[in-house]
């Protein structure tokens, strides 16, 4: 089975439009189609996000809650990369979902941020929600 690590912004996206890709992904994920896998780091960042007011006035808070601790049953729970991270994005803030994805041995670091998909050649790859849902469909 496929196992990914997706960057914030997928879940906020699949949040927000359950029925575009990375809301199509998360469905798959509870599906038991990949495993996703997320850090305490990851988690607390989704929750930091979905805290700002241009998703709160998009999202109740009581929805949010229970997508987070969905996220949270659904997902294998990894360590945390340790400090310091490699720096290999454009934003050093996302050298930790590099790290993560890294030391979590996944398939694939998903997201949609051009910091991340811009990066050649990194073990795993980045890949788009789109892109990995295919992969999902196909079994690889």
């Amino acid at each position: 089975m496929l196992r990914g690590v997706a960057d914030v912004n997928v879940f906020v996206s699949a949040a927000l439009v359950p029925r575009g890709p990375s809301g199509q992904l998360l469905t798959a994920a509870l599906d038991s189609r990949w495993q996703l896998v997320v850090s305490t780091h990851l988690l607390d960042e989704v929750r930091t996000v979905f805290g700002y007011e241009r998703i709160r006035r998009r999202r109740p808070v009581e929805e949010t809650n229970m997508f987070v601790a969905d996220l949270g049953a659904i997902a294998e729970l990894a360590p945390d990369a340790p400090p310091p991270w490699p720096a290999v994005t454009r934003d050093p803030k996302d050298d930790y979902l590099v790290a993560l994805a890294q030391s979590a041995g996944v398939d694939a670091l998903i997201s949609g941020d051009v910091h991340l998909t811009e990066l050649t050649n990194l073990v795993p790859p980045v890949v788009r929600p789109a892109d990995f849902l295919v992969m999902v469909g196909s079994g690889r």
